[in-house]
């Protein structure tokens, strides 16, 4: 059983910064992570994913230097901060992972689990 459950979300002035968190079973300690989105009626957007180890991270272009992706693999816990918010990235955010320990990889469709979702509200 794969579990993931996403935490963090709200509401936020544009500019703010959130943080949110997604705890996973200890079995995915050893698993790739990401952190995806999606907004009502369009596609998968990738955000931001972390290597088992946390050696490597990779980032969506529309979030570098505002998003930090993080995790402690000691409280089976991944992060994201979330800084510089801006409307437009208001949408659900998804914890994601499959079954690599390397693969940083921008393709929704290549993270094979994902969890509930949590929604983040940007406002102008």
């Amino acid at each position: 059983q794969v579990k993931l459950v996403e935490s963090g979300g709200g509401l936020v002035q544009a500019g703010g910064s959130l943080r949110l968190s997604c705890a996973f079973g200890r079995a995915l300690s050893s698993n790739s992570m990401a952190w995806l989105r999606q907004a009502p009626g369009k596609d998968n957007d990738f955000v931001a994913a972390i290597t088992s180890n946390g050696a490597a991270t990779s980032y969506a272009d529309s979030v570098k230097g505002r998003f930090t992706i993080s995790r402690d693999n000691t409280k089976n816990m991944v992060y994201l901060q979330m800084n510089s918010l801006e409307p437009e990235d208001t949408v659900v955010y998804y914890c994601a992972t499959n079954q690599l320990q390397h693969y940083i990889g921008s393709n929704p469709p290549d993270w094979n689990w994902w969890g509930q979702g949590t929604q983040v509200t940007v406002s102008s």
